[in-house]
């Protein structure tokens, strides 16, 4: 379980939100810069923030303005935007580098079909193969928490139902909490249990949802 009570003083408004997630896919969901993002970075402990608590299971991650935990030792998952993978690192030492079990990051290769790509470098594979490397990277950490910043979008359509059947299958198995931001309805529609729709630093409505059929073809 999630928890998070977030203050901070952003150049336009305050961002000021609570919510709880628990083993389930929360999507944060609103116009650009209504500070979707700044919560995914204040979670994993990349941006300084002035007030609230974040607990992450029996952890408190930070309280009334400061971080009890390292970015590094906070067991949070974070799939970037553009990747960030590693340029000079072949696939495989990509998701080599923080990985906990070699056993458990094979697993994850086989699931996501990544296995023949493991001597190649991220300029040599395409959008869909840096997200499912990515992701894999991530999640080779064995996180109790993973949050995912809007890692679809520069996908192609094909590709991007592709990625929507491989998270629910990773969500599936591993039933860890997910927090997506997204400016998709669709993905809205297929991935989300529940729905925080955000606007200027606010919640302005937390809504549970049934996610949308898809079939799970791995």
């Amino acid at each position: 379980m999630l928890t998070v009570h977030m203050e901070k003083q952003l150049s336009h408004f305050t961002l000021d939100v609570k919510f709880n997630v628990g083993r389930e896919i929360a999507v944060l969901f609103g116009p650009s810069g209504s500070g979707k993002t700044t919560i995914l970075n204040g979670i994993a402990g990349l941006t300084k923030i002035n007030d609230g608590e974040i607990r992450l299971n029996e952890r408190v991650l930070f309280r009334e303005g400061k971080s009890l935990v390292p970015v590094q030792e906070r067991k949070v998952g974070y799939l970037f935007q553009d990747y960030a993978l590693f340029p000079h690192k072949t696939v495989w030492e990509n998701i080599e580098y923080g990985m906990k079990q070699e056993s458990f990051a094979k697993k994850l290769i086989d699931k996501l079909q990544v296995g023949h790509l493991l001597t190649q470098y991220p300029h040599e594979i395409s959008g869909g193969e840096k997200q499912r490397t990515a992701l894999i990277r991530a999640i080779a950490t064995e996180p109790e928490l993973l949050l995912l910043d809007e890692p679809f979008s520069a996908l192609d359509e094909k590709t991007k139902n592709n990625s929507y059947e491989q998270l629910l299958a990773v969500h599936q198995e591993w039933h860890i909490p997910i927090i997506l931001v997204t400016h998709n309805k669709s993905e809205v529609e297929l991935l989300a249990d529940k729905v925080l729709y955000m606007k200027n630093g606010k919640i302005m409505e937390e809504k549970l949802q049934e996610k949308e059929k898809i079939s799970l073809k791995m």
